[in-house]
């Protein structure tokens, strides 16, 4: 019987991967770069490379491997079918299909926020839940949908892409995916950074944000614990923005919990009360008891869900 599984996560600058018992204790994980010239057309043949050279160095063979997943920054099908991945200079192709060929073993490829949902469901803080969304707040705003252990990818691999909801029509600016009024534009690290210099320019009060040289989300979110008005109005307008896009999907999906992270997430529970008290306000009754909880894999829920996908 199988013994092994590798989960695989491609970022922009590096890709993740670890080995995995089929128990879910990460064995062993390590980082390789990921080269993205000639419109990335290495990177699959480095993971190919990458993976080959960690089974020769533990003496595995291959049939004591389950398979490999693998996580894409882009719309994936289920299939495993890239619908183009602007990150990784890729176009429209079956990664899985061309990965399983070079390694001759069976590959999983998913959206990779949707992997990370899918790892935190297994091994993180959405462990005790049958059904779960993952929100994570980074330079964007990531979604995963987990229906009792299974990912909810959609048609086009775009199930849980939360983060270009519109949850504001009046807005001006647009958002990189060319709306205008994209959740990502109030909810991302970059959001809440954009919202603050709004209003520092729109407003006389006074902040500690004043004196700060370059503004983080982190930086907002510790001097709304200080007790700071504007960063404090800040962080209310950030969650009343994440509470009522959250509300929308309860409606649709009605799922046991709620699972945050990303860079956001480490203002910790200021971050979770504000956005769960608006969330409680704006959701259909039957939806409010949802749970919200924070993410606990970290970097590492990618390679995690990855390897989730061809054990569960």
């Amino acid at each position: 019987m199988a013994k092994y599984v590798f989960g695989v996560d491609i970022g922009g600058t590096t890709v993740k991967l670890g080995l995995f018992n089929i128990d879910g204790e990460v064995l062993d994980k390590w980082e390789i770069t990921t080269r993205k010239e000639d419109g990335g057309a290495y990177i699959l043949k480095d993971i190919a490379e990458s993976v080959e050279a960690k089974m020769a160095e533990k003496n595995i063979d291959k049939s004591d491997v389950t398979g490999v997943g693998m996580g894409v920054p882009g719309p994936v099908k289920e299939d495993g079918t890239v619908m183009k991945c602007v990150n990784l200079g890729w176009g429209m192709f079956n990664a899985a299909e061309e990965l399983s060929g070079l390694l001759g073993l069976p590959v999983k490829a998913g959206n990779d926020a949707n992997m990370a949902a899918l790892g935190e469901y297994w091994q993180g803080g959405g462990k005790e839940y049958k059904s779960i969304i993952m929100v994570t707040l980074g330079t964007g705003v990531g979604g995963g949908i987990i229906i009792n252990g299974k990912m909810m990818a959609g048609v086009n691999g775009a199930g849980g892409e939360i983060g270009h909801m519109t949850v504001d029509l009046d807005e001006q600016d647009k958002c990189n995916c060319g709306k205008k009024g994209c959740l990502e534009q109030y909810a991302s690290a970059t959001g809440i950074v954009r919202l603050a210099n709004r209003a520092l320019q729109s407003s006389d009060k006074p902040s500690k944000l004043r004196d700060v040289k370059t503004i983080s989300a982190k930086e907002i979110f510790d001097a709304a614990k200080e007790g700071d008005e504007l960063a404090q109005s800040l962080a209310e307008e950030h969650g009343k923005y994440l509470g009522l896009a959250l509300a929308n999907v309860a409606c649709v999906v009605d799922p046991d919990a709620f699972v945050i992270g990303g860079g956001v997430s480490k203002a910790g529970d200021i971050l979770i009360d504000i956005t769960k008290k608006y969330f409680e306000e704006f959701a259909f009754h039957a939806c409010r008891n949802a749970s919200f909880k924070l993410a606990t894999l970290g970097n590492d829920a990618g390679i995690f869900g990855a390897a989730a996908s061809i054990l569960l």
